[in-house]
């Protein structure tokens, strides 16, 4: 009698294991439609992480069996660590390789016997070939796109990871937080129907001395857009690069954002995010205020000159930057938003972790 008891708990086990197991047709952000077991037991992770977290809760972790390290510890250190020390176990998750380092391995991929293998977009148009071989080998490939920065492409990609990590409900709260403080933002705007305040940005990981990125329809360029600033370098940028600086001259911002990070090879480089104080921060910011003939610009002249993090861009969190830009272009319009605070509660609620550093500042400490 014992023993009929113990099997038929067994195959209790056995039978709802299987009925939270689902077969699962999705779209992904390209239209791809992909079949395959969800949630997902097995994934390699490409990019993404801390929203695949955030949606999928720190037990999508116990999950991911290899993950591209240098996207995540190579380009954000700082944040990097943040997690490991928190979960040290990440550190142990097996490297499939970088992109940028032309260093990812197939073999690698394959011998981690995914169920799926997520991608951003750009590692997806990077890795043709490989992606190719995995499909002939009936691992099925997933493209996310938050890089993009649109409404659209957040929603899709937060979706489908709410359905790669059964967490369907958590997903749509969070599509949902995304898509209505963009709203509100658009809306004041619309509503205010104030000119256009001309706006130019820069990843300033150069210093003042030398140009660096700028962004058309990519990443802060769209922000800028859904913040309701006229990008003054779309006609001449289409995704990111340098612009020439006769042109911004000529095009006289009325506001002007340097984004920043905490690993800088220039000394001058703006220094944002994780660990950074606000004087460092802002010491940093006003070397840029400084450039030959900037001093001659209505952003210089009238004290609208901002830092943010590069690393709030491109991710779920990346609205309290579009609301910071949107209080810096109209602050009559956002006295009531406080982006950092809104920021700083995201990681509370969603996160296992919060960041302590400086993560939006504007170069003048009277405007704070």
């Amino acid at each position: 009698m014992k023993f009929l008891q113990t099997l038929l708990f067994m195959l209790s086990v056995v039978i709802t294991g299987q009925a939270s197991a689902a077969t699962t047709t999705l779209t992904d952000v390209l239209g791809n439609k992909i079949t395959l077991n969800t949630p997902v037991k097995r994934a390699v992770l490409g990019f993404y992480f801390e929203d695949y977290m955030a949606v999928g809760g720190e037990q999508a972790f116990d999950h991911i069996v290899g993950i591209s390290r240098e996207a995540w510890h190579g380009k954000v250190p700082a944040n990097w660590d943040m997690y490991i020390k928190h979960r040290p176990s990440i550190a142990d998750i097996p490297d499939i390789g970088e992109i940028d380092l032309h260093n990812v391995s197939l073999e690698k991929v394959i011998s981690l016997k995914p169920d799926v293998v997520i991608l951003a977009s750009w590692q997806y148009a990077a890795l043709k070939y490989e992606v190719t071989q995995l499909q002939s080998l009936n691992i099925p490939v997933v493209v996310l796109d938050y890089n993009d920065q649109t409404v659209e492409n957040h929603v899709k990609s937060t979706e489908i990871i709410g359905i790669l990590t059964g967490q369907t409900e958590r997903a749509h709260e969070l599509a949902q937080l995304y898509k209505n403080n963009i709203t509100l933002i658009e809306d004041r705007i619309k509503q205010a129907n104030l000119p256009k305040p001309k706006v130019y940005i820069e990843f300033g990981n150069k210093g003042p001395a030398e140009y660096s990125f700028t962004y058309g329809e990519n990443m802060w360029g769209v922000m800028l857009r859904l913040a309701g600033g006229e990008n003054i370098a779309a006609p001449f940028v289409k995704q990111w690069g340098e612009i020439n600086p006769e042109q911004l001259l000529v095009a006289k911002p009325d506001v002007i954002f340097i984004s920043g990070r905490e690993n800088n090879k220039v000394d001058t480089a703006l220094e944002m995010g994780i660990g950074v104080n606000e004087a460092t921060a802002r010491k940093k910011l006003n070397g840029f205020a400084h450039r030959d003939g900037w001093s001659s610009l209505p952003a210089i002249q009238n004290d609208r000159l901002f830092g943010v993090y590069q690393g709030a861009s491109r991710t779920l969190v990346d609205f309290t930057m579009v609301q910071f830009i949107a209080k810096s272009l109209y602050p009559d319009l956002f006295k009531d938003i406080d982006p950092v605070k809104n920021y700083h509660d995201y990681y509370t609620k969603y996160l296992p972790v919060v960041p302590v550093g400086t993560f939006a500042l504007s170069a003048s400490a009277e405007q704070q």
